[in-house]
């Protein structure tokens, strides 16, 4: 976001997203994921790695020895619920933007396409040691205020609780919805999967992860000095090539465990990076949710 005039980021911001996803969500009651809700669909065939194994039909699946997964009709009036990570680890960024500025980015389009389909958004922004809660509520005027504030917060100090971030929302709204969590997730999945696993058996869950491309490998540019943004401590490192091929491992290894840990507790999964076109890679995640949910309504189970 641009410091000089963050009135004018956030328009830019809403006529990017507004201009190059208008068409997406028209018609249907469809956000960023197909909607949960408490009213029973139509089952399909089961279809590994996309679909929850908790929707499995199992009447369906024993009658037809195929397995079968159940969809739920999306509720009207939705409440869509954020955690927002701005971790002193945020400010940082090698590329278009730093990692904050693609936090703000991507809960304004999510902010957005919620709003564009009646629902309302609400979030809870982590910053330091601070929770600040902004309640949900509908119409663009509320979004831009907590745009304003995302864009507003102080730097960072220190890290985030998110499981707890995570277990406080789920404690506070019961009704089923979407809920969002960004952040780069750095913490070990062992310190947040089970809370995510538990918001994702009531709601749908949308894990957006933000990446730098330093955080993944680094430069063949001699000795450099590091600091752990979060904890302001120092070192200098000689990027020979044995460590960067060690830190490009170990970034991989580290990504593909946070992968691993959003499969299993149930949430979808999307990646921004500082270095990509971030609005590209929403409106590709989206087409792939809708594909999805298109197909599964072209090809219901014959078999009820």
């Amino acid at each position: 976001m641009s410091a000089g005039s963050p009135e004018l980021a956030l328009r830019r911001l809403e006529l990017t997203v507004v201009r190059r996803l208008d068409g997406l969500l028209h018609g249907n009651h469809q956000g960023l994921l197909p909607g949960p809700g408490s009213e029973l669909g139509d089952t399909r065939v089961y279809v590994p790695g996309e679909d929850d194994v908790r929707r499995m039909d199992w009447a369906v699946t024993a009658r037809t020895t195929t397995p079968h997964v159940r969809d739920l009709i999306a509720d009207r009036e939705l409440e869509t619920w954020a955690v927002v990570d701005l971790s002193a680890s945020m400010d940082f960024g090698t590329a278009d933007m730093e990692k904050r500025d693609l936090v703000v980015s991507a809960v304004g389009a999510i902010g957005f396409l919620a709003g564009r389909v009646g629902d309302r958004f609400g979030a809870y922004v982590l910053n330091g040691d601070e929770v600040h809660r902004f309640p949900a509520r509908g119409g663009r005027h509320a979004l831009y205020a907590l745009l304003h504030s995302l864009a507003g917060a102080r730097r960072g100090t220190g890290s985030v609780d998110l499981a707890s971030a995570v277990e406080m929302m789920a404690a506070a709204h019961h009704r089923r919805g979407l809920r969002v969590v960004v952040s780069d997730f750095l913490d070990t999945p062992e310190s947040w999967e089970r809370p995510l696993r538990r918001l994702a058996s009531r709601h749908q869950v949308l894990a957006v992860e933000v990446i730098d491309p330093r955080e993944l490998e680094l430069p063949d540019i001699g000795l450099v000095t590091f600091r752990d943004p979060e904890t302001g401590r120092t070192r200098d490192v000689h990027l020979s090539r044995k460590v960067r091929e060690r830190y490009a491992a170990a970034a991989a290894a580290q990504r593909e465990a946070n992968r691993a840990a959003l499969r299993r507790s149930g949430a979808a999964h999307l990646v921004l990076r500082t270095d990509r076109d971030w609005v590209a890679d929403i409106v590709q995640f989206v087409l792939r949710q809708r594909r999805t949910a298109h197909l599964a309504r072209r090809h219901p189970s014959g078999g009820r």
